[in-house]
């Protein structure tokens, strides 16, 4: 390993080429896909390149577990929604259902609405799913989560702000 290196560099190459091969291995037992546990083991590392100071990590490999955790959980959730919304497309009569590229910026579009939701505190996100999901007023979705009324359009400012973002 080159010394001219900065140290954060040298302790992230260090980490990479000490536990790569046992993290890819821990993935691939988990997702039964070379590929698949291949590319989330890139995400982990990526996902660690701007997490934290690495030579603060004590236990990498239990660190390294945690953060793939992560990373499969949101492959997991991405894999769901790509699949449900497959599965809304078969349903379509053929002259309605989208090109394959309508599909790919549909898929991604989503992925980009669920990692946002992601970001919200949970009850802004129940409450801007209860509202754009399930059409309800405002005023029921006060009585149903137990808050004011001033709060649901706060939560819903939130919610909306954080779309806008998106959108940008």
């Amino acid at each position: 390993m080159p010394s001219s290196l900065p140290s954060s560099s040298r302790d992230i190459a260090t980490l990479y080429l000490d536990h790569h091969r046992w993290l890819l291995a821990w993935l691939r037992r988990r997702l039964s896909n070379a590929c698949d546990a291949a590319d989330l083991t890139q995400d982990t590392f990526v996902r660690i390149l701007g997490a934290r100071e690495v030579a603060a990590i004590e236990t990498p490999r239990a660190y390294l577990t945690t953060v793939a955790k992560g990373v499969l959980v949101n492959w997991y959730r991405r894999q769901a929604l790509e699949q449900a919304y497959l599965e809304a497309l078969a349903l379509l009569p053929e002259p309605q259902a989208p090109s394959p590229e309508q599909r790919a910026l549909v898929l991604e579009t989503l992925q980009e609405i669920d990692a946002m939701l992601d970001t919200l505190a949970p009850v802004v996100r129940r409450t801007f799913l209860l509202s754009q999901l399930e059409g309800m007023k405002y005023e029921d979705i006060a009585l149903q989560l137990g808050v004011s009324l001033t709060s649901v359009k706060r939560y819903m400012a939130q919610a909306f702000r954080q779309c806008l973002q998106l959108v940008e």
